[in-house]
């Protein structure tokens, strides 16, 4: 089995100092790295900038931002079996970008942005049909609503939810609570439980006990 997954935040730079992101710890991809490789699968780990080492076994190509983490999966993605998109891709990017970091002064205090691009859907639209794509939805409310819906949009065949709004759960902490849907409807709910645990969990589910 050949996984490539994707982890951690993107950075959308305005200038080599200032950028757009998010909270995203990288834990959830990174413990779903560790538990594919644990299984014994040639796991391909593409991530934004985080704090965390590499697990045992998996190859890491670092990124910074949405098109740096998009060019990385797409190189990679017709060597794979599986694409597992964890990363939290920030979804807009400054429209310009200064090779300087402005003063208060000379800022503009209207930022344009411009949309990044679409990894999980772009690379679905190139999958081959025994490639197996597994989103994951990261929302605030409306799970049972939300994460179905990107499910079809994307193109996958397994959508991984979890509110992160929950307390002691979500992008920055070591617990998760996840919900699975496939294309049939929804799977099951898991945790409150330790990130490696869910991974496990997960790569149960959608791929059978290994």
């Amino acid at each position: 089995m050949r996984v490539l997954i994707s982890a951690g935040p993107t950075r959308e730079h305005l200038d080599p100092v200032r950028y757009l992101s998010n909270g995203s710890s990288g834990k959830m991809g990174y413990a779903l790295a560790a538990a594919a490789a644990q299984r014994g699968w040639e796991v391909n780990l593409v991530s934004g900038p985080v704090t965390l080492e590499a697990p045992a076994g998996v190859t890491l190509t670092a990124v910074v931002s949405a098109q740096e983490m998009y060019d990385a999966c797409r190189s990679r993605f017709s060597a794979c079996d599986a694409f597992i998109a964890v990363a939290a891709v920030a979804d807009f990017r400054p429209k310009f970008r200064f090779d300087h970091k402005e003063t208060k002064a000379e800022t503009d205090s209207v930022l344009e942005l411009e949309p990044t691009v679409d990894i999980l859907k772009s690379l679905g639209q190139q999958r081959r049909d025994s490639q197996v794509l597994v989103g994951f939805a990261a929302e605030t409310g409306d799970l049972e609503q939300k994460a179905p819906a990107k499910l079809i949009a994307k193109g996958c065949d397994w959508i991984v939810g979890n509110d992160i709004s929950a307390p002691g759960v979500g992008m920055e902490a070591d617990a998760n609570f996840v919900t699975l849907w496939n294309r049939a409807g929804r799977v099951g709910s898991f945790g409150p439980m330790p990130k490696s645990e869910i991974a496990d969990w997960l790569l149960d589910q959608i791929f059978g006990q290994a």
